[in-house]
């Protein structure tokens, strides 16, 4: 077409806008290469938790969930809304809350969200103009799988059923169908989406498993520490990226090797995170092909 329009400059008017189409697909070729892990094309279940910051803390955790969704649904991926696992906090926001994106490399472009999210605004729920920092915690597994076999033994797990509360309705509220998983390790996995308790104790298995086998990967890679074990506190000083409004406007990357920041933040908060979901790609694929060497 370049040539075309070197001889037409009829087909001047076409080219640039091909050329903006080809420069993208050219992209989302390349970071799908970058997504080599052995489970980076499954779908992803996210985990949201509201961490220091009382009320704004659980309205951050829900600010993120609605970001995440707009941001899956400019991707093409897509939100079963009947496996939404939300808890309601009573003021405003939300205690905790899991779902899945669905679609190919959704786990390969998510993970980069694991860790702590900072927030820095004027409160909408307190009586000044003091600024208050909130914090919010996403965790990110790969849906794995049917044929992928993990074998976790009965001694090794403990059980917890719970009344799932909120807007399920007098059903849920009346019987034991939330389902807990607590394996050995620690390392732990709910679901209260249905109103069968045995369906709840399946999805937790399933999503204990992925955790599990996502935790022991990691470890494989040597980098356990960063995804899981460093996200500890859900608390200052220990955020992966911060989202400014006051006293400016500013979203910046905070690990290290990373460097991303935009001053348009409620773009991002609109779904926008492509560029610091393709920093983290291209930082973990320098890193790998450097240890390679």
């Amino acid at each position: 077409m370049a040539e075309l329009a070197a001889e037409d400059a009829a087909f001047e008017a076409e080219l640039e806008p091909a050329l903006v189409k080809a420069e993208g697909q050219y992209e989302a070729f390349e970071l799908q290469a970058m997504m080599s892990g052995k489970h980076d094309s499954c779908s992803a279940i996210v985990s949201i938790k509201p961490g220091a910051g009382g009320t704004d803390a659980c309205d951050w955790a829900n600010i993120l969930f609605r970001a995440y969704q707009r941001w899956a649904a400019k991707h093409g991926f897509d939100v079963p809304k009947d496996e939404i696992d939300i808890e309601p906090n009573l003021e405003a926001g939300v205690q905790s809350v899991s779902f899945k994106i669905v679609g190919p490399y959704a786990y390969g472009y998510m993970q980069s969200e694991v860790g702590v999210h900072r927030l820095v605004r004027i409160s909408p729920f307190g009586g000044g103009d003091t600024r208050q920092t909130s914090f919010a915690a996403v965790d990110v597994l790969p849906e794995l799988p049917d044929d992928i076999e993990i074998v976790i033994k009965d001694s090794d797990i403990e059980w917890q059923h719970f009344s799932t509360g909120g807007p399920g309705g007098q059903h849920q509220n009346k019987t034991q169908s939330g389902a807990r998983v607590i394996h050995k390790s620690g390392v732990r996995a709910e679901s209260r989406i249905h109103k069968s308790q045995l369906k709840n104790k399946d999805e937790a298995l399933k999503q204990l498993k992925a955790r599990l086998y996502a935790i022991e990967e990691q470890k494989r890679m040597g980098e356990a520490g960063k995804s899981y074990d460093a996200k500890g506190e859900i608390a200052f000083g220990s955020q992966i990226r911060s989202y400014v409004f006051q006293p400016y406007t500013l979203v910046r990357e905070e690990r290290d090797g990373i460097d991303v920041k935009t001053p348009a933040v409620n773009d991002v908060l609109d779904g926008d995170f492509d560029q610091f979901m393709h920093a983290f790609l291209r930082h973990k694929t320098a890193k790998a092909n450097k240890a390679k060497k």
